[in-house]
């Protein structure tokens, strides 16, 4: 994708033809211009030079943009501004002293000079001359306007131009006319100080646009004036203070307390905790050692960090992060393409309704003079900019809000469309749990402490390398010195701690060493139950107790899954694991629906399938979620996630929180709603105030000047500016505005692409009392593939759900060897 500069684009229209010239060009794939930032992205394989072509025959000026990925701030630079400032300030005050001569000497008799005073034609050649340098001043409608019409493509600045320079040249003919001493003229012929006002009234408008537009891009401005200028790097063993454009990859630079880290990179000496409310909006600083990765624009708080590069320049992520909302601000959201087209061909149509409305008062009986009136009126009161801002104002401020709120949207159409979905996927790992394991219960056995069981279990999990033992070394607060360890396959481990032998592993490995409990294998099935691993221990000879293990929910799933439901989206969740822990987890969060033992390639099938039930947003974080969220309507990527499920997303949540779900569908529908209300009054305006223009209040006594019209052209322009910036107000976690879709999505009991639940029931003959069926139940439980079992002593059976291929003679074998008779299974 090449990005382009656009020079002398006024409005909509200016913008449609741009984008139908460059189209036009053979190798073009796809072409979208930006009036809000005057740039211009095009894809395929055309040479930049015949795009440049194509733009300039077209009328216009293009010129590739700076050879960087990321934008610099200069790009977003209100070049325009100053310009128009001083535009204004020179028209005004020559329209005062026009305005005296016109109005205050001839109306009110205010002082003048004799020979302007007394004649009509002396003070007529002020007037044109006063006028006349104002529209020098302001020759750019002019240049701008004609420019198009003889490319065959009439703008905004065409009908400015049009209708100043008619009044001007109609005013000259009569000035001319009044020289004939027999002639009967007046001042009331003469519309010099309305050519004047016109174009400083569309002046003033321009302005206040101008300044709008600029504040819609302020968020993306913020961004930048976040990344540091310069870094303190080791060169020759020494500490260097460098540009920040000369750190490279594998430079060690150091970052003392109070600054900024440069670029990204990793720790490899020090400790301290990293206020990363730049990148995340999370104001509580996060601890950081050795190894921990940290990010450019982040503030080291406390101590003295010594790093290594791994990210620079445009790589880095907050580099990321504003190339993200530029490129989307750059592309083109499918509502705008139909307010595109509309705009295309308004300015021609407007033309014609002009010349219309002239012949029809002429022929209705009415002088040039009124008829032009009229018809100049309906040149300057038609607005095709509030047309072609209406969108891309709305996108831009949408995307700031995003982006300062840690949600960015890659494209316009993401953003869009985002606000529609109906059903949310959620891979269950890293995306609704936190995706490493930590120790949820501590079941100590009779005769053993707590904290004593917790650190001797620690110290012996310490020699291990597994995922399992590291969380109980963390959540231990000391351990002691383990002799002996050894570690056995499959099984658990075993070692010396204070002379006594210490084992830990699963049921099988400890019941083969000590006597386990009864009432400890029922919590070990009711935690399994659960979703979690219960680890047995044992000390000395003794069973020591359990520590169940699991990968817990984050804090905020449930409230986001929640906000989901408030706002009628369905949930599913996706994961790898055994139904039973899944449908654990998903009790817990409250998701609707679970599909579980889904393999990497069969997500992407269970996102097709669900598209058949409404618009579907995946949300992942890994490598093997790429192709769902790829498949899926809108793909949203956890920051924390891994690079190649960021690429394939279309939305990405930097601070890896899962309320921020809500909050991006949220933020997308209060984008589209301010874009509606943005088009209702471009269209609504014109469709009113068109045919006021061109005299349909006639019979009322109701007509508009020319004046008045420029007047209300430059507030239609604002007002969609101004209705834009509404968004900056907005809170995207309030759910107080909340609503749920007139339609919700109605989704099948069960979604196929995952393990197919089966239900079994078994007829059992010789249970009789709760112990029995404690004893049977517990029994099923150890059965792998196994999710849920209950039995009842009074109906005589066990239903069992199962999530794996278990046969009955498997069934039939656990029970019997209960002593149980097994008489029939369903």
């Amino acid at each position: 994708m090449a990005r382009y500069d656009v020079t002398g684009m006024s409005c909509a229209a200016c913008q449609a033809h741009v984008e139908k010239a460059v189209n036009k060009v053979p190798g073009v794939s796809s072409c979208s211009v930006s009036l809000l930032t005057n740039s211009m992205t095009v894809e395929g394989s055309a040479s930049s030079e015949s795009i440049i072509k194509a733009v300039e025959s077209a009328g216009y000026g293009a010129s590739l943009a700076e050879a960087v990925n990321t934008p610099r701030k200069t790009s977003l630079e209100n070049k325009e501004l100053p310009v128009l400032k001083n535009r204004l300030i020179s028209s005004v005050l020559i329209l005062l002293i026009l305005m005296y001569f016109s109005m205050g000497v001839h109306m009110w008799g205010w002082p003048a000079p004799t020979i302007i005073g007394h004649s009509m034609m002396a003070s007529g050649i002020v007037q044109m001359l006063l006028s006349g340098i104002i529209m020098v001043i302001n020759q750019k409608f002019f240049i701008s306007g004609f420019k198009a019409a003889i490319h065959g493509a009439p703008n905004m600045d065409t009908l400015v131009a049009m209708g100043s320079g008619v009044s001007f040249l109609y005013s000259v003919y009569n000035l001319i006319i009044m020289s004939d001493p027999e002639c009967d003229a007046s001042m009331e012929t003469l519309y010099f100080e309305s050519a004047a006002m016109i174009v400083t009234l569309i002046t003033i408008g321009k302005l206040l646009e101008s300044i709008s537009k600029g504040r819609t891009t302020n968020a993306l401005k913020a961004l930048m004036d976040l990344a540091p200028q310069s870094a303190t790097v080791i060169r020759n063993e020494a500490e260097v203070t460098i540009p920040i454009d000369e750190v490279a990859a594998g430079d060690i630079f150091i970052v003392k307390p109070g600054d900024k880290i440069p670029v990204d990179g990793v720790i490899i000496e020090g400790m301290s905790a990293v206020n990363e409310s730049a990148l995340t909006g999370e104001s509580i600083p996060v601890d950081k050692e050795f190894g921990d990765k940290v990010s450019a624009a982040t503030i080291n708080a406390s101590g003295y960090l010594r790093c290594e590069a791994t990210r620079v320049g445009e790589d880095t992520t907050l580099s990321q992060i504003i190339k993200m909302v530029s490129d989307s601000a750059a592309t083109k959201a499918p509502i705008a393409r139909t307010a595109d087209k509309i705009a295309g061909i308004f300015v021609p149509a407007v033309l014609v309704i002009a010349v219309i409305v002239i012949s029809i008062w002429l022929i209705s009986g009415h002088d040039l003079n009124f008829a032009l009136t009229r018809g100049i009126a309906v040149l300057v009161v038609s607005c095709p900019c509030a047309l072609g801002l209406a969108t891309p104002v709305a996108i831009m401020a949408g995307n700031g809000l995003g982006a300062g709120n840690g949600i960015l949207f890659k494209t316009s159409e993401a953003l869009e469309q985002t606000g529609k979905i109906s059903i949310v996927a959620l891979d269950k790992t890293g995306t609704v749990t936190k995706g490493e394991p930590s120790v949820t219960d501590v079941l100590p056995a009779s005769g053993f402490d707590k904290d004593e069981m917790i650190k001797i279990a620690a110290s012996l999990e310490s020699k291990s390398e597994h995922p399992l033992a590291k969380a109980i070394v963390s959540y231990a607060k000391e351990t002691v010195e383990c002799t002996g360890f050894t570690a056995i396959p499959g099984k658990g481990l075993t070692g010396t701690i204070n002379g006594a032998n210490v084992s830990g592993g699963n049921k099988d490995y400890i019941t083969g060493i000590v006597t386990v409990p009864d009432n400890a294998v029922y919590e070990s099935v009711k935690l399994a139950n659960e979703g979690k691993t219960p680890l047995f221990f044992a000390y000395d000879g003794k069973f020591m107790g359990l520590i169940a293990v699991a990968d817990t929910i984050k804090d905020e799933a449930a409230k986001a899954i929640e906000e989901l439901h408030n706002m009628g989206i369905k949930t599913v969740m996706l994961t790898g694991d055994n139904a039973r822990t899944a449908k654990s987890i998903a009790s817990k969060a409250g998701v609707d629906q679970i599909v579980a033992g889904v393999l990497p390639e069969g997500k992407n099938k269970v996102i097709n399938e669900l598209k058949k039930y409404g618009k579907v947003a995946m949300v992942g974080d890994g490598i093997n979620d790429a192709p769902a969220l790829t498949s899926a309507d809108i793909g949203i990527a956890i920051g924390a996630g891994t690079d190649v499920a960021i690429e394939a997303a279309d939305v990405v949540l930097v601070k890896s929180r899962l309320t921020d779900v809500p909050a991006a569908i949220r933020l997308s529908r209060r984008t589209v709603t301010i874009i509606h209300e943005n088009l209702f009054w471009a269209f609504i305006y014109n469709i009113l105030l068109i045919p006021v223009a061109a005299g349909a209040l006639y019979g009322l006594n109701i007509v508009m000047k020319p004046v008045m019209g420029a007047a209300a052209m430059s507030i239609s322009s604002l007002t969609v500016c101004m209705n834009a910036l509404r968004i900056n107000l907005f809170d995207v976690f309030s759910t107080r505005r909340d609503k749920s879709l007139s339609k919700t999505a109605d989704l099948p009991q069960e979604i196929s692409g995952g393990t197919t639940m089966a239900t079994k029931t078994i007829s059992i003959e010789g249970m009789m009392c709760k112990h029995c069926e404690k004893a049977v139940r517990n029994a099923l439980m150890d059965i792998p593939g196994v999710v849920t079992a209950e039995a009842s002593h009074e109906e005589g059976t066990a239903k069992v759900e199962l999530d794996g291929d278990v046969s009955d003679e498997m069934l039939t074998k656990t029970i019997t060897d209960l002593e149980y008779k097994v008489t029939g299974i369903k």
